[in-house]
């Protein structure tokens, strides 16, 4: 294992190398780095401080293809370093030096300062103020303005075997720290200060104003070019792969600034990407032009003014949140329905009810509806759209039903109704991902997906825990989100059927619409409990008629069930079912006591209707409310007092019947 002297000594090494060499040269360091035991994220920082860096992927594919070295070993790395000026640190000997400042011509000679040790601020002090007649400004059309030049009377300067004597310097600041140093010949390629890093720092022209665009761009050129345009503020990154790092810093010192990226030809995607994550916009230069064309060469060949157009016309990602007027909420389209007031076209939806209750008979009778394009469902508007029922109780029990609904209703069961039998969990996300790729493939998104029931697709876990249902929503919406359109769930009320949906509450609350199945008395309803932006409470009847779909081998009729409407019951004529828990409780504690009831026609009652009185009634609903004892004779009366008013019961002097 590499001890710590030995991996500071090959990390000083590495940072004495000028990042910014040529790719050659690049790909050698990054060998000997490797050999000599340092990790990837050596090799990348190290990289990142380059003007010329390409980007982390660009990296991590190199670092990946070093195998075999090639004649490269450690010794590579310390040779390299070495002869751009390296102190060894275990030894103090240099050799080879050729980046060196030394003291003035008329002081002692002392040995050189070596490229590590090196300060930026060391650099810059020996610097002078550019001329605005420097090769490099007139050439770009650039100002002088924040910028120096290395003299040619100071110390030599040699980088990469070259004197910087005369080249202008352009520093990096991080807030007051000078973090490393730029040098920019009249032609030819940029050279950084070998040893120093960039880390989140940049040169900014003009000064940061609230309310003012800010333009960050990659080199000095391009932003001379968008302060001489429209006079804003152009903060240089030093480098399309630390666009993203200044970006960064930028927005986290002042989250309402306008930040906008000026990136050079071909690297839009780039920009766009990085405007999203920082909430910041950018433009983009014509695509006829090449790759690297910038924005300095745009105002070179339209002037300036062309330039202050193309930068005014700025992109910008959707934003995550939209503030709106009232008048844009009135102009908002109306609500989508799959059953009108019932299901939505998209979101998350449960049908449930007791055992017995026919709530799969129900949620296959809509299903095909809703498939087959029916003008209506109960009374209520349809529009069509695939539906993949995932009948996770069994292929036989599905089979049934579907020939049933078939010979009922004397057609082929829609070609929109597909249908899945096989088990699935909803808490692996693999099998998640893969029934929708099977929706997609059967053709049935942006329609309806059915599970029924939720206790077959999430089985083993505890739906009375708001981890386990927490993780059986996320699910759902994830398998939504993949498919488009409703997924909806068919499940169980709990043993106290006027709690609603069993499990924890979680999920009730997380739903878009809700159908609930009742049966009592003989009866078998259906109301809209649920209902996104729209009233609930509705109620219908159905029943289920027994159909023949063949026989057995022994000759036995094969029989099953299909929902239909219960024309039998003329209209029910509440508006809501009971919303309370009392109420509920004497609803089914009334309509279990009036089916065995054996006085009719009391006091003038319709005939027809079994009747009970009301003292006796208000006594069995006290007896199985579960409120303090003493409070229970009033909840009983205000329930029951409630019911009549909702014309769920009807009340004739001292006696009630069923309305």
């Amino acid at each position: 294992m590499m001890s710590m002297n030995e991996r500071n000594r090959a990390s000083s090494a590495l940072q004495a190398i000028d990042s910014g060499c040529d790719r050659e040269g690049w790909v050698r360091v990054g060998m000997a780095t490797k050999v000599a035991g340092l990790k990837f994220e050596d090799f990348h920082n190290w990289s990142a401080s380059a003007g010329n860096y390409a980007g982390e992927n660009d990296c991590q594919a190199v670092w990946k293809s070093f195998g075999e070295s090639g004649g490269v070993t450690s010794a590579s790395l310390f040779s390299m370093a070495l002869a751009q000026g390296w102190k060894d640190p275990t030894n103090g000997v240099t050799r080879n030096a050729s980046l060196s400042i030394a003291k003035s011509e008329k002081a002692a000679p002392k040995p050189p300062i070596q490229a590590e040790s090196m300060k930026a601020v060391h650099v810059w002090e020996r610097c002078e103020p550019a001329p605005a007649t420097h090769p490099y400004i007139l050439k770009k059309g650039g100002t002088s303005e924040g910028l120096r030049i290395y003299p040619h009377g100071a110390p030599p300067l040699i980088i990469q075997g070259q004197s910087v004597a005369g080249w202008l310097v352009l520093p990096c600041w991080s807030g007051h720290k000078l973090q490393t140093l730029q040098f920019v010949p009249g032609e030819g390629p940029k050279l950084n200060l070998p040893g120093a890093s960039f880390n989140d720092g940049f040169f900014t022209l003009g000064e940061i104003a609230a309310g003012r665009p800010v333009f960050i761009v990659e080199g000095i050129g391009q932003a001379w070019a968008c302060n001489s345009a429209i006079g804003a503020t152009a903060v240089v990154c030093f480098g399309a792969g630390r666009m993203a790092a200044v970006a960064g810093a930028l927005r986290a010192n002042d989250p309402a600034a306008r930040l906008v990226l000026v990136p050079d030809r071909a690297k839009e995607n780039q920009a766009k990407q990085i405007a999203a994550d920082i909430n910041g916009e950018w433009c983009e230069l014509p695509t006829d032009k090449p790759e690297n064309y910038d924005a300095n060469d745009y105002t070179m060949e339209f002037g300036d003014d062309a330039l202050a157009d193309l930068l005014s016309r700025t992109n910008a990602p959707p934003m995550r949140f939209k503030v709106q007027s009232g008048a844009d909420l009135c102009a908002a389209p109306p609500m989508r329905w799959m059953v009108r007031g019932v299901l939505p076209l998209e979101g998350l939806a449960a049908l449930y009810g007791p055992s017995g209750s026919g709530k799969s008979f129900l949620m296959l009778d809509v299903a095909a509806a809703v498939a087959d394009g029916a003008i209506a469902w109960f009374g209520r508007r349809i529009t069509q759209c695939p539906v993949t029922y995932c009948a996770l109780e069994g292929e036989a029990g599905i089979g049934k039903r579907v020939k049933a609904w078939s010979l009922q209703n004397k057609k082929p069961i829609p070609a929109l109704l597909r249908f899945i039998t096989q088990p699935m969990d909803l808490l692996n996300a693999r099998d998640v991902v893969d029934l929708a790729k099977a929706v997609q493939a059967g053709g049935g998104c942006e329609g309806m997906v059915i599970l029924d029931t939720l206790n077959r697709a999430a089985p083993g876990a505890d739906e009375n825990s708001s981890i386990d249902m927490g993780s059986i929503i996320a699910a759902a919406k994830q398998l939504q989100i993949l498919t488009g359109g409703l997924v909806l769930l068919v499940h169980h009320t709990g043993k106290d059927a006027t709690k609603g949906l069993r499990g924890h509450s979680s999920l009730y609350a997380a739903l878009d619409g809700a159908i609930e199945v009742n049966k009592t008395d003989g009866r078998r309803e259906w109301r809209v409990a649920k209902s996104k932006d729209d009233e609930t409470g509705a109620v219908y009847a159905f029943k289920l008629d027994v159909v023949t779909v063949g026989q057995d081998v022994e000759g036995e009729d094969i029989t099953s069930c299909v929902a239909t409407i219960d024309e039998t019951i003329v209209a029910v004529k509440r508006a809501k079912l009971p919303s309370g828990g009392n109420q509920k409780i004497a609803l089914d504690t009334l309509s279990e006591s009036l089916s065995k009831s054996l006085e009719f026609n009391k006091n003038g009652v319709p005939g027809g209707h079994s009747c009970i009185r009301m003292d006796e009634a208000v006594r069995l609903i006290a007896a199985r409310l579960t409120c303090d004892a003493k409070r229970r004779t009033e909840r009983a009366q205000q329930a029951l007092t409630a019911l009549v008013a909702k014309e769920v019961f009807g009340l004739k002097g001292e006696w009630l019947w069923r309305a």
